[in-house]
């Protein structure tokens, strides 16, 4: 055996040992759960897959089978789950990965199993045309199959976050997909299923890949205020450990630290530093009651105990003991403030419920080996409901349904009360037509108002935690389209579009018949490429809504169709879609329009050996290659992204972008990697907001630190002056995001200046 051959084989031998190791670690941790013991199967499907798996790698270069072994360990050690799902998860790519099919894993592990795997089995490519969105699809199957067994979305959360944990290993442009996916969908789905340590690591790891700057910042702030914090802690909590002694409870104090992702969001939406966040520090009470029937009061008794020690705040008292949130949460949360004259917020909860706030649905131990469901679980259920009400009528437009999904996914709760005084959990933001579509379809479709609290409100109003909600109906009432623009849940919206859906198939249908002859006298076919001419022409989305707009005569077929249709030059200037509506694009110099030609036809077009995984380099002699959306204004020195349009032109949007958001979790296979390659020679336009004490000298202040100190171009300021408080805003002419921020903290120095703000 030569030195090759001998290398080689030590180097499996490791491997072998690596993977047997690790396979062992998951049955010890197994073996040490509260489930009935089935190794024989989990060991027969862990032999299975390392066979099925054989002789692939990760782009890691680890063994493939690793992956499914780390999945199966989260699902049982992170998730509380038994065997069915550990043989599940050891198995989830066997079918989409290797010959083995559906039939092969039902044949030798029974229906169950086959089930979950069926679920969490990729809908093969190439089915949907390129405009559709696979993931969407994906999901939408996901969820169908979930709502027959919850496991299977369960076991896909432990995918995702394996993939999370190893994402260092993938390109780019692949791992913004996988990040804005996980932001998008999975991190809200896990809160949703309570699984919220899981929640909090799906939403750190995205944000470490989308944004490693600020999450580089975040985490080295949190790490030099730790001191502070733990003097903090000790300080908060040594009383309140002395008052619980004195009670005789057996308990346990813990410190939550805020998340570096949520502690950015924060910074975004509230446009503060992170020096500004009070609320990084908050305590946590877990105690073991002496009775488990009395733990609601005994949860109670600690709040009365620690409010004799700290004054509370009014306004912050959440019940989730008598009202648990819909995930299955219960606790008490109460602020206090501390002698160091600090709000700081006190969780209180028992051991159980601290086991199901981490572990979620999970923590129910739900179900048995058999598969069968136990009877604890009623608000998943409903919620299940809601997701299979919806699925009942599935939109033809898979991101329209993930959009619903997405509705009912982020939503925080409030409790309303019908006339008879029963209680419903409903999403914040939800008006009263979500309500009468949450008791009834009937009810919501023909509601007129209702009355809040015994008053008269329109159908839009929005409902508030604790209000009495009467709805009005008629008979003559129908749903009309305006209603899709108010109103909150995902049920409301699919039951709305789907009476309107019903109701314009005889419009679409007649609008299809009148293209169909107004083509056939003019010698022509209905084609793909003839309706994606004419949905661009008229500026519409779908050709559904083409026909709708030609059978309700909105659009009238004429001479610039044909034109258009047939590649003519057009005899006049004037332009379509949108620019009609604009008063300063009419009557355009010819020099203009011709330029606005030629920055259409400098644009990149992406050909069929464009390189995906390379980055996109935006310099000064190729940032007119590049279409910048207005939805996020991204300027040098922002996280940027390159997304792919359906003209195979380039958009480049920041990261954060709400619209980048859905396109990597909808189109993941078209985002790209963007870079900067400025020098700063060109200016951008930024706009910072102010606000303050207003005195003699203050917007001299401000010119100072931008145009004298800085060197900078001020193009607008807008001040107003209310009572001795100013605020306002500068837009400034920069080179870069670092520029911005160099004004930024120019500006907090000047006196009496108390908010500086970031808005583009």
């Amino acid at each position: 055996m030569d030195e090759h051959d001998m290398k080689e084989a030590a180097r499996e031998a490791a491997e072998d040992k690596m993977i047997t190791d690790a396979f062992q670690h998951l049955l010890d941790t197994y073996l040490a759960s509260r489930h009935r013991k089935k190794v024989d199967i989990i060991t027969k499907a862990f032999n299975f897959a390392k066979q099925a798996h054989k002789g692939v790698r990760r782009l890691s270069g680890e063994p493939y089978i690793m992956h499914p072994i780390a999945v199966a360990l989260i699902a049982c050690e992170e998730m509380g789950l038994g065997s069915t799902s550990i043989c599940a998860a050891l198995l989830h790519d066997v079918v989409e990965d290797t010959d083995y099919t559906v039939d092969d894993i039902e044949n030798i592990f029974g229906t169950k199993i086959a089930q979950i795997v069926d679920g969490l089995t990729k809908i093969s490519g190439g089915i949907f045309g390129d405009k559709a969105s696979a993931q969407a699809e994906n999901f939408k199957k996901l969820l169908l199959t979930m709502s027959d067994d919850i496991r299977v979305i369960l076991i896909k959360i432990c995918d995702r976050l394996h993939n999370m944990r190893t994402l260092v290993s993938q390109p780019a442009n692949k791992q913004y997909k996988i990040a804005g996916e996980t932001l998008y969908i999975y991190a809200p789905l896990a809160n949703r299923l309570g699984l919220n340590k899981i929640k909090t690591e799906l939403e750190d790891l995205s944000f470490k890949y989308e944004h490693p700057e600020e999450y580089k910042a975040i985490q080295d702030k949190l790490a030099s205020t730790s001191e502070q914090r733990d003097t903090l802690f000790a300080l908060f909590t040594d009383p309140i450990r002395e008052a619980l002694d004195k009670i005789g409870l057996q308990y346990e104090i813990k410190a939550r630290i805020k998340s570096p992702y949520s502690i950015w969001n924060k910074m975004q939406n509230k446009h503060v530093t992170f020096e500004e966040i009070y609320d990084i520090l908050a305590v946590r009470i877990i105690f073991e009651p002496k009775v488990r029937e009395e733990e609601i009061n005994e949860c109670f008794n600690i709040y009365v105990a620690i409010s004799r020690i700290y004054k509370s705040h009014p306004d912050r008292l959440r019940d989730w003991l008598n009202h648990p949130k819909a995930n299955g949460y219960q606790a008490l949360h109460v602020t206090l403030m501390s002698k160091q004259g600090r709000w700081i917020e006190v969780q209180i909860r028992s051991d159980h419920m601290d086991e199901v706030a981490e572990q979620g649905f999970a923590a129910h131990w739900k179900y048995k080996d058999g598969g069968e469901y136990t009877e604890d679980e009623g608000e998943l259920n409903d919620w299940l409901g809601t997701i299979k009400e919806i699925l009942d009528d599935p939109q033809p437009d898979a991101m329209d349904f993930l959009d619903s999904i997405k509705l009912n996914l982020f939503a925080s709760e409030i409790f309303v009360f019908t006339p008879k005084g029963e209680i419903k959990t409903m999403p914040a933001g939800c008006t009263a037509l979500d309500f009468a579509f949450q008791i009834h379809t009937f009810l919501g479709s023909h509601c007129i108002g209702a009355k809040v609290n015994h008053k008269l409100v329109p159908l839009s109003h929005k409902l508030s935690s604790g209000d009495q909600v009467e709805i009005l109906t008629s008979k003559s009432q129908h749903v009309q389209p305006s209603w899709i623009n108010f109103v909150y849940t995902a049920k409301a919206r699919a039951k709305i579009q789907a009476i309107l859906r019903r109701d314009n198939r005889e419009v679409q249908k007649n609008g299809e018949t009148v293209l169909n002859t107004w083509l056939a006298n003019n010698s022509m076919e209905l084609t793909s490429s003839v309706l994606d001419k004419l949905c661009d022409f008229h500026d519409v989305k779908k050709p559904e809504d083409l026909f709708l707009a030609l059978g309700d005569k909105k659009i009238i077929l004429g001479e610039k169709d044909l034109d258009e249709l047939l590649g003519k030059v057009k005899k006049d200037n004037t332009t379509s879609g949108w620019r009609r509506y604009v008063p300063f694009f009419h009557g355009k110099r010819d020099d203009e329009d011709k330029d606005d030609k030629n920055s259409l036809k400098n644009l990149f077009i992406v050909g069929k050996d464009f390189k995906k995984k390379k980055p996109v380099i935006i310099s000064e002699d190729t940032i007119n290659m590049f279409i910048f959306p207005a939805c996020c204004h991204p300027i040098p020195g922002d996280d940027i992204l390159g997304y792919i349009d359906n003209k195979n032109h380039i958009e480049i949007h920041k990261r954060a972008c709400p619209v980048a958001s859905r396109l990597k979790s909808s189109y993941g296979n078209r985002i790209l990697d963007a870079k900067w390659d400025m020098h700063k020679l060109m200016y951008f336009d930024a706009i910072i907001e102010i606000r303050g004490i207003d005195r003699k000298g203050m917007l001299q202040d401000v010119a100072e630190v931008i145009s004298s100190r800085m060197n900078l171009n001020i193009h607008k300021v807008t001040i107003n002056s209310d009572e001795g408080i100013f605020d306002g805003s500068i837009e400034v002419k920069v080179h870069d995001r670092d520029e911005v921020r160099d004004i930024m903290e120019n500006l907090r120095r000047i006196d009496d200046l108390q908010e500086v703000m970031q808005i583009m």
